[in-house]
């Protein structure tokens, strides 16, 4: 359905609440004749010294637009509109599995658990200590809908990839939110999903990054030009070109690269 058919587009937003974890002002909302959203009005962002071009909403939006183009799905339908505080960025909500209650007390896709106790289809990224000071693992699932989230996190150069920022939706699908610190000129990856470091890129998505980078330059380009400048698209496709040529997960390359907190 498209966005205009379903509301999502131009319906009137009516707020129904706050997510008050958020750094920048993020509503729940219902469109009018249309889905759930999260609305993240421009005027509502804490401006960011290393990310002074544009808006965070703007690169949540070309976050989504590169997700698209490559045919992967993983990022919600985000646009660019007006709402209740004037513009900012509008993306349908995630119904998500909540594994605590819905399948007897399961791992989510990024989760914790006791040193030495790794579960099956679970790869080990860290070990900390919880806020009792028990020694724990950050783990995340060693599966390919998450995997294809980690490459598109090359691409977009992503800041700030922390777990709560993967969800398992209800539909099968796996979604990543939370795009508005992406696509930077310098490198700056930042993520919680480490577990495939240094292991190759599966052949299909190189396939698709390939065909990105051919597209790249006419119409995507075009779109993603209202939302980043110009150095950041030639980065961007820098970054995809770099993996094509050396198809395998990078490793952290700084002294930070996880997001703090991780969750």
């Amino acid at each position: 359905m498209s966005a205009v058919a379903d509301g999502f587009g131009t319906g009137e937003l009516t707020v129904i609440g706050r997510i008050s974890t958020a750094s920048n002002v993020t509503l729940v909302c219902d469109a009018e004749g249309g889905p759930r959203v999260v609305y993240k009005p421009v005027r509502g962002e804490r401006p960011l010294w290393d990310f002074p071009d544009g808006t965070l909403a703007g690169r949540e939006v070309a976050s989504y637009l590169i997700s698209d183009a490559l045919g992967w799905g993983v990022i919600p339908e985000t646009i660019l509109r007006d709402g209740p505080f004037g513009p900012g960025m509008v993306q349908r909500w995630v119904e998500a599995v909540d594994n605590h209650t819905d399948r007897g007390d399961r791992l989510d896709l990024v989760d914790l658990c006791p040193v030495g106790a790794v579960p099956d289809g679970f790869r080990e990224i860290l070990r900390a200590q919880d806020d009792l000071g028990n020694e724990v693992c950050l783990i995340h699932a060693d599966d390919p809908r998450l995997q294809r989230m980690a490459v598109l996190d090359v691409l977009l150069n992503n800041a700030d990839r922390k777990g709560g920022h993967a969800l398992e939706g209800t539909d099968g699908q796996v979604y990543g939110v939370d795009h508005g610190i992406c696509l930077h000129t310098e490198h700056k990856l930042r993520t919680v999903l480490w577990g495939w470091a240094g292991r190759p890129v599966d052949e299909v998505l190189l396939a698709d990054i390939e065909k990105f980078v051919k597209a790249l330059p006419g119409e995507i380009a075009d779109g993603l030009a209202a939302h980043i400048t110009d150095a950041e698209i030639d980065a961007l496709g820098h970054r995809a070109k770099e993996l094509l040529a050396h198809p395998y997960m990078p490793v952290p390359r700084t002294s930070r690269p996880i997001p703090w907190p991780a969750f």
